[in-house]
């Protein structure tokens, strides 16, 4: 089972980033170009971020794998901790899913991924949900 940023999202990034560039020439003053410039790049670089690290999270037989920019992460279910975390600020609530390995014999230090809506494409509590499922030690 894969879970990543919606497609919509990603196409959405990309055709901002379009066209904010389209803008920059059109606008006079070099404040504004500057502007358009650095949002188009920050557009752009969110859509490239989503289409690299394409699955954001696959859940497998053998534990669940992480994409990063630079590689990814291994999370074997023997030594997995999932969890939901939900902060309010401003009046939002926003809720996270965290994966906990403890520190192994072979490792120096425990790993922790905390991963949003946004990189999930779908409610962290309902990924949580699933993956609990899935886990073949639990």
């Amino acid at each position: 089972m894969t879970w990543t940023t919606r497609t919509a999202e990603t196409a959405l990034s990309i055709g901002m980033g379009v066209l904010l560039a389209a803008g920059v020439p059109v606008v006079a003053d070099i404040p504004g170009r500057i502007l358009l410039t650095l949002g188009s790049a920050l557009f752009l670089a969110q859509a490239a971020r989503d289409l690299l690290q394409r699955p954001r999270l696959a859940a497998g037989p053998d534990g669940i794998r992480v994409r990063r920019l630079i590689g990814g992460v291994h999370l074997p279910w023997d030594r997995l901790r999932i969890g939901v975390r939900e902060t309010r600020r401003l009046g939002l609530r926003t809720p996270t899913l965290e994966l906990d390995t403890a520190a192994g014999p072979d490792d120096d230090d425990g790993v922790l991924v905390v991963l949003g809506r946004r990189d999930l494409g779908a409610d962290p509590s309902a990924v949580a949900r699933e993956l609990r499922r899935l886990d073949p030690t639990a």
